[in-house]
């Protein structure tokens, strides 16, 4: 049966989110604890490693916010799919922190063009072939890449399997996931509907653009706690050790089908309306594991948080692409910016804490603190921003 263009394209979106978001930036989280066993690294090592792959991801940001040809982001995008695959089997090879820094730092850059690249192109043919400009199928990918990940890595630890075949696995999978990522994405072509007043550029107010980057710099801080620690938490939880794999994986299967149910809501409320209930319940979802010792108790705060911190992902690249309809990639660059600072800083900063206490409770405390400030802006905004007020009435 042949797919309709409009599924193969958000799924060549889907695909090239689980193969640079799944693989090639979070295999990294299930198999440090693994690397931390039969390796020099340890907590501050590690997070330094999830450091230099955010400040990648911040970097392809930045290339992403700079691009108005879309030829040149095609190629772009292509690109990273062959330098995920690439920087993951690199993994496999070395272990040496500078060598690891380099290919998790090309990781990063990889990411950056599914997440930005992908979804401006993307968009730019949902809304040049009149479809509705929603990209819960793309960002499904990057739930559904997480689940994957730490599944595989569950599947191959009771196999037995080194660390380093598990990074060659993970390539291989990676080459056969970038077939249909690269195949289903049509080459871009302009199209005169994107002149169009129904695709007119709606540029919001510079307060408007200030507290929206300082509130998704905050919900990156949040994120990249759990994302990046979440496996090693859970594990050193007396009585949950061998466990951290499951939590990430119900985490990943949570935000899957969580992105579609989102971007119903946001049609509902409204995009800001949405990303503020998405923060209050990301921000609780962090601070359960630290008040309640039980496994069902951290399974529930897992799905929680996979199905919120995707929803704010895609509900803010979404909204940033309905504002900028004719380069979505510029202000989708902008925040991608401010989400990746917070994702340099935040592992850094936790991973520094767990080795001087031996306790990640003040990373996680820190985290809900930044996320909940972040739905407080957003609540600022909605109610006194002229943008704000017209977003949540579209």
């Amino acid at each position: 049966m042949m797919l309709p263009l409009r599924i193969k394209v958000l799924l060549a979106g889907f695909f090239s989110q689980l193969l640079c978001l799944g693989i090639a930036r979070f295999a990294y989280t299930p198999l440090l604890p693994l690397m931390q066993q039969h390796t020099a690294l340890d907590d501050a090592s590690g997070g330094y490693l999830a450091a230099v792959n955010y400040l990648g991801y911040m970097t392809g940001a930045l290339l992403a916010a700079r691009l108005s040809n879309l030829t040149v982001k095609d190629r772009l995008y292509r690109a990273g799919l062959l330098i995920a695959v690439i920087s993951t089997v690199g993994m496999a090879f070395t272990e040496n922190l500078y060598l690891w820094s380099f290919w998790r730092f090309l990781a990063g850059l990889s990411s950056a063009g599914s997440m930005l690249i992908a979804s401006a192109l993307i968009m730019h043919w949902l809304i040049s072939h009149q479809h509705r400009a929603e990209l819960g199928v793309h960002f499904a990918g990057l739930g559904l890449g997480i689940a994957l990940a730490a599944f595989l890595v569950e599947s191959m630890a009771r196999l037995q399997l080194d660390w380093q075949l598990q990074w060659q696995l993970f390539a291989l999978l990676g080459l056969l996931l970038a077939i249909p990522a690269w195949r289903w994405l049509p080459k871009p072509v302009f199209s005169p509907v994107s002149n169009t007043s129904a695709s007119a550029d709606r540029p919001p107010t510079k307060r408007f653009l200030r507290l929206l980057l300082l509130s998704y710099f905050c919900a990156g801080y949040g994120y990249v706690i759990s994302a990046t620690f979440i496996v090693t938490i859970v594990e050193r939880m007396p009585g949950l050790a061998g466990s951290g794999n499951i939590s990430f994986i119900i985490l990943g299967l949570a935000g899957a089908p969580a992105v579609l149910l989102w971007d119903r809501v946001a049609r509902k409320t409204g995009y800001l309306t949405a990303i503020i209930f998405a923060l209050w319940l990301q921000a609780l979802a962090i601070l359960l594991p630290l008040w309640f010792n039980n496994l069902a108790v951290v399974l529930a705060s897992a799905a929680l948080f996979g199905a919120t911190f995707v929803a704010v992902v895609s509900l803010v690249l979404t909204m940033a692409g309905r504002l900028y309809p004719s380069k979505p990639a510029k202000l989708m660059g902008k925040m991608t910016l401010a989400y990746g600072s917070a994702q340099v800083i935040a592992p850094a900063l936790t991973g520094y804490l767990a080795q001087l206490t031996g306790y990640f409770s003040i990373g996680l405390y820190l985290a809900a603190g930044f996320v909940a400030f972040g739905a407080l802006l957003i609540t600022l905004l909605k109610f006194t921003d002229r943008t704000a007020q017209q977003l949540d009435n579209t």
